[in-house]
């Protein structure tokens, strides 16, 4: 799902490459953790057409049962809700932890449950209080992504996950709460260079269009001052989903990120680009100081052929998988964004293309699913 195109296209023929696209994103849609109903009509269509392709090249014989099976994963997400909620690999993870356990390989089942009883009796016995029935069975702390998605309210996660995703219909300006927290490394009380300082008045003066903002010590008295200091972070959690930084060396790997841009005709574009660090800055706006929660991003260019950025794609179908350019563009107001309108990570792999005259290294953007869990 991630390295699979990259690694694999030089070595495919148009046929496979075809196969192989429909394969990955019927992947990527269909291990979300959240489904739209036209996110699975689309893994449907996209799986008849793979399977009507091995069948036309391939002949009827390469048809297994495990293709034919895989047409009625879309019913089953339209009935039981994601896959991820209900696959066996979590039975699978506790099978082997169970196996673990010491037993004579001959009634495991019973072992295990005359081992679960007597651990009950033990906690009976050295227990003060009297519980009876289902209450024997303790009840765990969720742990893992679970347990961090617990400390928010659905409504809260999903009213983030819309902002993120409706960018043309939610006006976010980052001092908005979001389900997560920024985290060490930490930089507390730090001056703003001049230059990031004219950025950052740039930034508010687009964001809250009614107001002008002036950096301090200057004479125009009708302008909000935008304070010199911010505190910078090297790390965000956005539910159970980490965000690091080029701030800090151990984190680079989750700093690259995709966000949307609104053009001037109303179009969306997204944009990729490493996030250098996450700070919060305070305004004081005349309904009262404001905080926002903002990430300093550095975009990386397109290139300059639509045919060379969409390498991948097979036959107007569409592959996530895009080149850019490896060098960023210069540092702008569009470096600062909400946290809000991060869209997703990537992983970035260096890919060559050759010709005989000569070749050039590209920056292969492969994105990932969110790890949203409502």
């Amino acid at each position: 799902m991630i390295y699979a195109t990259v690694v694999l296209w030089e070595h495919l023929s148009d046929n496979n490459r075809l196969i192989l696209t429909h394969f990955v994103k019927i992947c990527q849609i269909l291990v979300s953790r959240i489904l739209k109903r036209d996110m699975i009509k689309e893994a449907h269509k996209r799986l008849v057409k793979m399977v009507k392709i091995i069948e036309q090249y391939y002949g009827q014989e390469k048809i297994t049962p495990n293709l034919h099976l895989s047409l009625h994963l879309c019913e089953c997400a339209n009935d039981y809700g994601p896959l991820y909620a209900f696959w066996c690999f979590s039975f699978e993870r506790m099978n082997g932890m169970l196996g673990t356990l010491p037993n004579s390989h001959r009634n495991i089942e019973q072992e295990l449950m005359r081992r679960l009883l007597n651990d009950k009796k033990i906690d009976l016995i050295t227990s003060t209080n009297e519980t009876r029935g289902l209450e024997l069975l303790k009840n765990r702390q969720s742990t893992g992504s679970l347990f961090e998605t617990e400390q928010f309210s659905f409504d809260e996660m999903h009213r983030f996950l819309i902002n993120t995703n409706n960018i043309q219909e939610s006006v976010i300006n980052g001092s908005e709460r979001f389900p997560g927290e920024l985290l060490h490394p930490q930089k507390l009380n730090l001056i703003v260079p001049p230059e990031m300082l004219n950025l950052l008045i740039q930034y508010y003066t687009a964001t809250y269009v009614s107001m002008n903002f002036r950096s301090p010590f200057t004479n125009d008295l009708n302008s909000i001052v935008i304070q010199n200091r911010t505190n910078q972070y090297g790390r965000c959690r956005i539910g159970s989903e980490i965000f690091g930084s080029a701030m800090s060396s151990r984190h680079v790997k989750s700093s690259f990120v995709l966000a949307q841009f609104v053009n001037r005709d109303e179009s969306v574009d997204t944009y990729s680009g490493q996030i250098q660090y996450f700070f919060t800055h305070s305004v004081n706006l005349p309904n009262g100081i404001v905080e926002h929660k903002l990430a300093y991003i550095r975009w990386y260019r397109p290139v300059n052929s639509a045919e060379i950025q969409f390498y991948f794609n097979i036959n107007n179908e569409t592959c996530d998988v895009e080149l850019w350019d490896k060098e960023f563009y210069p540092i702008q107001r569009e470096c600062f964004i909400p946290i809000h309108n991060i869209f997703s990570r990537f992983v970035p792999v260096r890919y060559k293309i050759s010709n005989r005259q000569n070749s050039r290294e590209y920056l292969a953007i492969i994105p990932l699913n969110r790890k949203y869990n409502i």
